[in-house]
């Protein structure tokens, strides 16, 4: 069945900074939105309005074409998301993490479950090496390798491939497409080409909904 989540109308207010205003999207099943624009375009901004985590000033989210508000809770179990922090805990080694993490929601810490996801990031070798241990880029693929064990239908991306070196942006993007394979949705804001299909992907830049400024 095709799900459907969209923005009308939003508004985003951080600080005294109106960011963008009047900004529309929608996303279906098996689609990505991907975020462009400079620094301060509000890409990080949009996205963390779409997860709940900040307010938008005004507007719609919906889901299905009902409103994301009136049940926050669902919105948040349909939904996984990433920042700019990787959020690797120091003493624990990779393995322990991702059965960490998986044991945090509806999720599989199968020994068979663990170790497919680790081998999709290209981070087998590492399982064993405690997380204070990992390089910048190391640690990204743990962080996308989480996105494995615990299943959501909507993934929100702030720029995921920061510290990935060419195999971890290619295997970033055999993740982004079997997620979408699989019926699910994805919104990443980027700087790179990702070489995503075109035929699955949307383009929208935040920036180009500021308010005009006075002269």
């Amino acid at each position: 069945m095709t799900a459907r989540f969209s923005g009308t109308d939003l508004v985003c207010l951080r600080g005294e900074k109106l960011l963008f205003t009047g900004l529309d999207f929608t996303l279906a099943s098996g689609e990505v939105l991907l975020l462009l624009g400079p620094n301060g375009s509000g890409k990080s901004s949009l996205l963390r309005l779409m997860a709940g985590l900040l307010p938008p000033l005004s507007g719609r989210l919906a889901w299905d074409d009902r409103p994301v508000a009136r049940d926050r809770e669902a919105h948040c179990a349909r939904l996984g998301y990433l920042g700019h922090l990787d959020a690797i805990k120091p003493g624990l080694t990779v393995r322990e993490h991702l059965a960490w993490h998986a044991s945090l929601g509806d999720a599989s810490r199968a020994p068979a479950a663990l170790d497919a996801a680790l081998a999709a990031l290209g981070i087998t070798p590492l399982a064993e090496v405690p997380g204070r241990q990992l390089s910048a880029g190391q640690r990204r693929r743990v962080a996308l390798a989480r996105f494995l064990l615990r299943p959501a239908s909507l993934w929100l991306l702030d720029e995921p491939t920061v510290g990935l070196d060419e195999d971890g942006v290619a295997r970033f993007r055999s993740l982004i497409d079997r997620h979408c394979r699989g019926g699910g949705m994805a919104v990443i804001a980027t700087h790179i080409a990702l070489g995503i299909d075109e035929n699955r992907m949307h383009v929208l830049r935040p920036g180009d909904f500021a308010p005009e400024q006075d002269s």
